[in-house]
């Protein structure tokens, strides 16, 4: 069967032959003059504005995209693990869901996303939301919900045999509800003080502490700072940087200092990288934020951001029980 385009294309392709052969420069074929106004500078004026428009709808199209991908600084952070075949998501002050994503209404949400095992994509198809989560990295997106509702949560990349049955829903509340709801979950630590504790029993304060007899680099305040590394490159200390000094930290070594720490890389699981990532992020300072109204303070989960320290956020100091910082914390 002849595919029905092959007649359309032989027919473009047989009269471009039959024009180059009967209008080709110097046959007798009959040729009227141009009108008046095609001229020269007509064509050099409209292919510079031709010129002009695409640079405009380009610079403007660029613009809007990459300030799509610039969070916030209050946005309300939330960490998602994807995992065959279920999202777990955590906010900051340690509210947990599998499969569900509460935020409000009106609020920019920070979501730093990563795989156990393979590659997913978390796709909100109402708020136009799509980010892949990948094993063994971290990737981050935002959105701003304005309406309230249930929407649905679907993995967009194969993972597996119940890739399909891969659903969940974002469920956008009022301010208010949203608050009612976030009290109403079981207490547990937040991230910053899970990471407190895992610091401790995995033996990090051992060698990180200021007062330890190792050589290893102080992290108190480092969040966010030019790192020196050996060979002279700088690197920023980071989400991405904290969770590659862990799993592989004969990488990047920090000047000055020898490559002595072990891999941690199959003794840690990811969500406790992102709770150390957390504590070490608290470990800096950052001015105050504004409250989002009818919310918490949701400071703590401001990325860079971290409440004010105490001796139990030093390396090494012995963990204290405090109160939890108040509220996690969505644009479509």
């Amino acid at each position: 069967m002849i595919d029905r385009g092959v007649p359309w294309a032989s027919a473009v392709v047989g009269l471009i032959l039959v024009f180059a052969i009967r209008y080709r420069r110097g046959s007798k074929a009959d040729r009227h003059p141009l009108p008046a106004i095609v001229s020269r500078e007509f064509e050099i004026g409209w292919t510079a504005a031709t010129i002009f428009l695409f640079l405009f709808v380009f610079w403007w199209a660029a613009s809007a995209e990459i300030g799509a991908y610039s969070v916030p600084r209050d946005a309300i952070e939330i960490h998602v693990v994807a995992k065959q075949w279920m999202w777990k998501t955590q906010a900051s002050n340690g509210a947990r869901e599998i499969n569900e994503l509460h935020v409000p209404v009106n609020a920019p949400v920070k979501l730093i996303l990563t795989s156990q095992d393979v590659i997913h994509s978390f796709y909100v198809p109402a708020f136009r939301l799509k980010r892949d989560a990948l094993p063994d990295q971290l990737t981050e997106t935002w959105f701003q919900a304005t309406k309230t509702g249930t929407y649905g949560l679907l993995c967009t990349e194969y993972c597996g045999t119940d890739h399909a049955r891969m659903l969940g829903r974002v469920i956008v509340m009022e301010p208010e509800d949203y608050a009612r709801w976030l009290s109403a979950q079981p207490e547990g630590d937040d991230l910053a003080h899970q990471g407190e504790r895992l610091f401790s029993e995995r033996g990090c304060a051992g060698c990180h502490a200021p007062g330890s007899t190792v050589h290893a680099p102080d992290l108190a305040g480092i969040w966010g700072r030019p790192v020196p590394l050996e060979g002279g490159r700088i690197a920023t200390a980071d989400a991405a940087y904290i969770r590659d000094s862990i799993l592989q930290p004969g990488r990047d070594v920090v000047a000055g200092y020898r490559p002595i720490m072990p891999s941690y890389a199959g003794l840690l699981s990811d969500g406790e990288i992102q709770a150390l990532t957390a504590y070490l992020r608290g470990l800096g300072s950052a001015p105050a934020v504004a409250r989002t109204p009818g919310l918490p303070d949701l400071r703590s989960n401001v990325p860079g951001s971290a409440p004010e320290r105490s001796p139990a956020m030093v390396p090494g100091a012995p963990v204290q029980d405090r109160p939890a910082p108040a509220g996690p914390a969505v644009r479509p």
